[in-house]
């Protein structure tokens, strides 16, 4: 492999969901909870715990309100973890092409 391999990828954002996250706040300078659940087709419980791991990691914050007297939770992607997804997407983009490359050398 190049200078890059699979092991320096960023494993809080490697998980599918935690990504899913990330990658939604990255397009959206917030989401709710509900959005966030519609977008990635998850349960509560789900959406919860994979979000609060990237709280703790202060990759996203989490703004919590009222909206019509319902709670409402908003999510939004913190400078660092747009940084931090920056690295991962140039991370993975060095082991795709490494692999392309590997596949038309066969």
């Amino acid at each position: 492999m190049g200078s890059t391999d699979a092991d320096e990828l960023d494993r809080l954002i490697h998980e599918r969901m935690r990504l899913g996250i990330v990658s939604a706040l990255a397009a959206e300078d917030h989401l709710s909870f509900a959005d966030l659940k519609a977008i990635l087709k998850t349960t509560d419980g789900n959406l919860s715990v994979h979000a609060r791991k990237l709280e703790n990691a202060g990759y996203i914050r989490v703004d919590k309100g009222f909206e019509n007297r319902k709670p409402k939770t908003e999510y939004s992607l913190t400078p660092l973890g747009r940084r931090a997804l920056e690295i991962y997407i140039d991370r993975m983009d060095v082991l795709l092409n490494d692999a392309r490359e590997a596949l038309e050398k066969t």
